[in-house]
């Protein structure tokens, strides 16, 4: 049997449980299996797009609990495929601006599909609208979660900035990054006290202890979250019960979330280096 090694990039204090349990070990036994075939992260990407599929043509029958537990099962397949694609990449020195792109449509197609054949097998307007509305909440809150994600992950490192990507023909690219960087704009005065600090690893790690708590908050708005809230609410014959939770009880974890980390960053801005140092460094 093949060990293979933890990915060390991810902070387990803020991991989704099943993630650390289930999705990412699946994924971490699988990796060796797939580089040995020269399988590329992008092929990973459609292969879990192709899973979903099938999770959103189980699901147009969730009356029937059967075809809802095939649709979680074939969800989380998707969940494994998502975190295999990234490890081969970084495993194999193939990450991309396409790739990172492609990773993040066929996150939203899986979804998108889901919510589709849901609205299809309610098939009135107002499941409809519900299902637009709460797939438009969704993508506001990936985005910004996992743009406050990869944020603490880089700082946690003591990394205050990174290069943004070099500018893109695609308009997708364009679009994909335009979005990812929001928040990065909203948070760079924090950035900026990190780059001049005299300790930048005492104080990254001193955020690093601070900032886990929101950040453990915001690991519910994950995609596994919605994958199990799905099954549920057809389990209980109503999938709007699940455009609700997606609606009201998600955004307020987004806001909460983002105030909370907010705080912390002001918090720790907010004192003052010591002057001597940091002359001294000038």
């Amino acid at each position: 049997m093949t060990l293979t090694i933890p990915d060390m990039s991810r902070d387990r204090r803020i991991e989704d449980p099943t993630n650390l349990w289930i999705i990412h070990p699946a994924a971490r036994f699988l990796l060796p299996w797939f580089i040995a075939r020269g399988i590329s992260a992008n092929a990973v990407s459609l292969a879990g797009l192709a899973l979903g599929t099938l999770a959103a043509l189980a699901y147009i029958q969730w009356e029937m609990w059967p075809f809802a537990l095939v649709g979680l099962l074939l969800s989380v397949g998707w969940l494994v495929a998502d975190g295999l694609d990234g490890m081969i990449a970084r495993a194999t020195g193939t990450a991309s601006p396409l790739g990172r792109v492609l990773d993040g449509l066929c996150d939203h197609g899986v979804f998108i599909l889901i919510y589709v054949s849901l609205a299809l097998s309610i098939g009135t307007l107002e499941g409809w609208a519900l299902a637009v509305a709460a797939g438009i909440a969704h993508m506001v809150q990936s985005n910004m979660y996992e743009s406050e994600r990869a944020r603490f992950h880089r700082r946690r490192n003591a990394v205050a900035m990174i290069a943004p990507p070099a500018p893109s023909r695609n308009p997708l690219v364009r679009l994909y990054d335009l979005c990812w960087g929001l928040l990065d704009r909203v948070a760079a005065r924090f950035d900026h006290v990190l780059g001049q600090h005299h300790a930048p690893s005492e104080f990254a790690a001193r955020y690093a202890v601070q900032a886990v708590g929101p950040m453990r908050l915001m690991s519910l708005l994950s995609a596994n979250v919605r994958v199990y809230a799905i099954f549920l609410a057809c389990l209980f014959a109503n999938p709007r019960l699940f455009w609700w939770f997606e609606l009201i009880p998600m955004n307020i974890i987004l806001i909460f979330g983002l105030f909370q980390h907010r705080i912390v960053e002001n918090r720790l801005s907010a004192v003052p280096a010591d002057p001597f140092l940091v002359n001294k460094r000038e």
